[in-house]
């Protein structure tokens, strides 16, 4: 019998030891250190509890935080909490991630709120651990992203990646392009309202992600994926192709087939491809990549490439291998899901992403080892246990099960490095995609995510060999972060699995 972790912590740390006695928390306990760092604490600690702790500029202080580049490795820090707490974080980055542990630590007891005694030394496996949200599918705007960032960040996840457009909508201003925001962004699934980011828009997201060190990927979804492009600009999109299960679940659905020219409301997959022979098409690739890399400082532009089943192969390589070129020329890394690797002069130092199943179907392997071959490396997105957006169960109200029924312990017990034979310094990390043809509002996108994103968030960050990094364990763990979760209105799921803690 594993026993659990005596530090309700998820991830679990490298190293967590529990000290005996509690830290009291007062409106009059000192908070000196790190601007960014105490203001994060300051904030949380007045949502949860109500009590406003008192920053101060000089020693003494019951909290201190500090930046050590030689604590630890990037994104790590060191925890104590006794009779006082000090938080050393080795970046801005491990003394957030820090700060967010330290946070977890607050607890509520007939005396008051105080910190639970611990030492921790914590750093994470994986330099990559990302979640995604669909905003075209369903859409939602820049205060519903802020919330998103703020409660997945909270679990030490590093990536926000943008799915922008699809063939139900496009979701970002592009200047050269105009018509992409006028005609193709007013509906989402089932003709429900849609909307686009403007670019100052999208500029604020981008920042408000990089204060919680979170760094953002658009994606531009192609070849395929594209009907909502032709409705703006006819010229650029193929007819329709329509395929029988395209045709039977559109039936079963009750939705419609796609037209050409005219917005789609379905969820089907498979039937939209750009023109790939016609110049004109990479004038609007190139068109749309420089805007987004002009507005996007981190180092990604996810160009797509799943699910373009009208799109012959051949053409399909070819439009591979010219989309990721154009990525590299606009001084981005580019990103694609792991279809694009049956291409074979893809960029060199493309990262795929392997949306697969954790036993490889077809050429999904060969696809994925590609990237490697070529220089580059992968993310690891397993759909049968990594998509937030499958059921929990078959009789759960939201989420679709084409992949799996994923409970809370199917989306803990997996590898990323157990899937793909590729050396293990080929996987940067982990990504836990949430695709939104069900969810019409954030606090749906919320139930599916939480507790599965704490989970992933527990697969990239911990080491694969900790004595807590097993299902007793994690259950017990993150059921503790009920009354967390509740103080910062998360509306998460909670499943039968999870013995969740009142206070």
């Amino acid at each position: 019998m594993v026993l659990p972790h005596p530090l309700p912590l998820v991830p679990a740390p490298v190293s967590a030891i529990a000290r005996e006695g509690r830290m009291p928390i007062t409106a009059t306990t000192r908070v000196l250190g790190h601007a960014p760092a105490a203001a994060e604490l300051l904030a949380a600690v007045e949502r949860r509890t109500g009590i406003r702790l008192t920053p101060v500029e000089t020693a003494p202080a019951e909290i201190e935080l500090f930046v050590d580049a030689e604590s630890s490795a990037p994104e790590g820090y060191t925890l104590e909490v006794g009779e006082r707490a000090a938080v050393i974080g080795a970046d801005e980055a491990g003394l957030f991630y820090g700060v967010q542990t330290l946070l977890q630590l607050l607890r509520q007891d007939d005396t008051g709120w105080s910190l639970l005694g611990a030492d921790v030394a914590d750093s994470p496996r994986f330099a990559r651990r990302g979640v995604m949200l669909d905003v075209a599918r369903h859409f939602f705007g820049v205060e519903d992203v802020k919330r998103f960032i703020d409660s997945t960040s909270a679990l030490k996840l590093n990536h926000l990646h943008l799915h922008l457009s699809d063939d139900q909508g496009w979701r970002v201003h592009i200047d050269s392009w105009p018509r992409l925001t006028q005609l193709s962004s007013g509906t989402s699934v089932d003709g429900h309202p849609g909307g686009f980011y403007s670019k100052d828009d999208y500029r604020e997201i981008v920042a408000y992600a990089a204060s919680r060190h979170m760094i953002v990927i658009p994606e531009i979804d192609l070849p395929g994926h594209t009907h909502a492009i032709g409705v703006a600009y006819p010229e650029l999109v193929e007819a329709p192709v329509l395929n029988d299960t395209l045709v039977a679940d559109s039936q079963r659905l009750g939705q419609q087939l796609p037209e050409a020219g005219k917005p789609y409301l379905g969820w089907g997959v498979g039937h939209s491809s750009v023109r790939i022979h016609e110049e004109r098409t990479y004038d609007f690739v190139r068109d749309v990549v420089r805007e987004l890399a002009e507005m996007t400082p981190g180092p990604y532009i996810h160009i797509g490439g799943d699910e373009s089943l009208g799109t012959p192969q051949a053409d399909f390589d070819l439009f591979a291998e010219r989309a990721t070129e154009i990525v590299v020329d606009a001084g981005k890394v580019p990103i694609a899901w792991h279809e694009m690797g049956s291409a074979a002069g893809i960029a060199e130092g493309t990262v795929g992403q392997y949306w697969g199943m954790t036993t490889p179907a077809g050429a999904h392997a060969a696809e994925a080892a590609h990237f490697v071959e070529r220089g580059g490396a992968l993310i690891m997105s397993a759909a049968n246990v990594t998509y937030l957006d499958m059921k929990y169960t078959e009789d759960f109200p939201l989420g679709l099960t084409w992949a799996a029924v994923i409970d809370v312990r199917s989306a803990y017990e997996w590898e990323p490095t157990a899937v793909l034979d590729v050396p293990e310094s080929a996987i940067l990390g982990i990504e836990a995609p949430l695709w939104s043809e069900t969810t019409r509002t954030l606090d749906e996108v919320e139930q599916l995510v939480f507790p599965r994103a704490a989970a992933q968030a527990e697969v990239a960050w911990s080491p694969r060999e900790a004595p807590d990094r097993v299902w007793e364990s994690f259950r017990v763990r993150v059921g503790s972060l009920a009354p967390l979760w509740k103080a910062e209105g998360v509306k998460f799921h909670p499943a039968d699995e999870i013995p969740w803690s009142a206070r």
